[in-house]
C-alpha cells in the first residue's frame, strides 16, 4: 500500500473556503476498524451541500466527503470483515462527522459495514447507494403498512430525482401501477422507460388552493419533496393509504389538518435512512439486491471518474442530475 493516496478535500479557515484533490496518509483517516479500499462513490445532494461553504454538513474542518463508498476490505480488526471482503458503508457519520468515500481509502467502524449481497456488483451498489436505500426503505414501510399493487396507483415525487428514480423503478418491478411527478417535461419519457404507467407535473399534484380533503387518488406514495407537496399529497391519498416522506426539497413546513388522518385512516412514514438499525438495513441490500432489483437499474446512472467529481457536486445543487452519478474513485 502506498504511503499516501488521493482524495477530494473541504476546508475552511474564516473566510477562505476550498475544494481539492489532496495526498492523504492512511494516518489522517479516522478511527474505525475496517479499512476499506474504496472502489466506488456517488453523488448526493448532502455531499453537494457539503462541498460549499454554507452548506451546514461539515462539522469540522479540514474534510473529505462522500456519504456512500463501496469496496474491498484492505485490512479489519472486526472478526465479520476479513481481508478481500467486497461491503458497502452508507449513512450513519459517513461524509458529515467521518471522514466519507470520495477518497481511495476509508477506515470505517465495522457496525456501519453491511458486505456486498450476492446479485449485486460494486458498482449497482452505488447507483443505489443513500438515494436507493431510502427508495428501498420508502416500498418497505407502504407494504409494511398493507400496500399491495391491487390496492391503486402509487405516486412518486421528484421522479427525475436518486431517491424518486430508483422509486419508480423498484415499484414497477414489484408490479405497481407508478404515477410520476415532475417538472421537467423532458423527462417523460425517462420515466415511462423506468416503468411509469403515467408521468404528470408538480401542478397536477399540488393545486393552487389545496383543500384539508380532496378526491381520493393514490393508495401510496413516496414522498423525496414534503413542503406543500406532502400536504397535497395527503389530502388525496385514498382511505388508509400511506405515504413515505423521506425529504424536505419542498420546504420543512407541511400545511395540514388533522383531517385526512382521523378521518381517512392515512399513514404518515418517516424514512430514516441514515440510522436505520444495522439488521434491516442488511435485510433491505439482500432485497435490492434481488427481489427489488429493476432490469434497467443502470440506466438511472451515468458513471463519472474521479477528477470530475467536483463539476457533478455543483451540478446537483443546481437540480441539473437525473438519476444518479456513480464516480469511480
Amino acid at each position: 500500500m502506498s504511503k499516501t493516496f488521493k482524495a477530494l478535500v473541504v476546508n475552511k479557515k474564516e473566510e477562505e473556503f476550498s475544494l481539492d484533490f489532496k495526498d492523504v496518509s492512511i494516518n489522517d483517516l479516522p478511527k474505525g476498524n475496517v479499512l476499506i479500499k474504496v472502489h466506488y462513490s456517488s453523488v448526493n445532494y448532502k455531499d453537494g451541500l457539503a462541498s460549499i461553504p454554507k452548506g451546514k454538513i461539515v462539522q469540522s474542518y479540514p474534510f473529505i466527503p462522500g456519504i456512500d463508498l463501496a469496496g474491498t476490505v484492505v485490512s479489519s480488526e472486526d472478526p465479520r470483515f476479513i481481508e478481500g471482503t467486497e461491503v458497502i458503508a452508507t449513512s450513519y457519520e459517513i461524509g458529515v462527522s467521518h471522514f466519507g468515500g470520495y477518497a481511495e481509502f476509508a477506515r470505517i467502524p465495522g457496525e456501519w459495514v453491511v458486505p456486498l449481497p450476492e446479485g449485486l456488483t460494486l458498482e449497482e451498489a452505488m447507483i443505489y447507494g443513500t438515494a436507493g436505500f431510502t427508495a428501498a426503505l420508502s416500498v418497505h414501510r407502504l407494504e409494511e403498512n398493507g400496500l399491495t399493487p391491487d390496492k391503486g396507483k402509487v405516486l412518486v415525487t421528484g421522479a427525475t430525482g436518486g431517491v424518486g428514480s430508483i422509486a419508480v423503478a423498484i415499484l414497477n418491478q414489484r408490479g405497481y401501477e407508478v404515477v410520476a411527478s415532475t417538472g421537467k417535461k423532458e423527462e417523460y419519457d425517462y420515466l415511462h422507460t423506468l416503468g411509469a404507467k403515467e408521468v404528470i407535473s408538480r401542478q397536477d399534484v399540488v393545486p393552487e388552493k389545496i383543500r384539508p380533503l380532496d378526491k381520493q387518488i393514490w393508495a401510496g406514495a413516496v414522498d423525496p419533496v414534503g413542503g406543500n407537496t406532502l400536504s397535497a399529497i395527503l389530502s388525496r391519498m385514498q382511505y388508509g393509504g400511506s405515504v413515505a416522506v423521506s425529504g424536505l426539497t419542498g420546504g420543512m413546513e407541511v400545511p395540514t389538518t388533522v383531517f385526512p388522518f382521523i378521518l381517512r385512516g392515512v399513514n404518515l412514514l418517516g424514512i430514516d435512512s441514515v440510522y436505520c438499525p444495522l439488521e434491516l438495513r442488511k435485510v433491505l441490500w439482500e432485497r435490492m439486491a434481488n427481489e427489488y432489483k429493476p432490469e434497467n437499474l443502470k440506466m438511472i446512472a451515468v458513471e463519472s471518474n474521479f477528477e470530475e467529481l467536483p463539476k457533478h457536486l455543483t451540478s446537483i445543487l443546481k437540480g441539473h442530475i437525473r438519476g444518479r452519478v456513480v464516480v469511480k474513485i
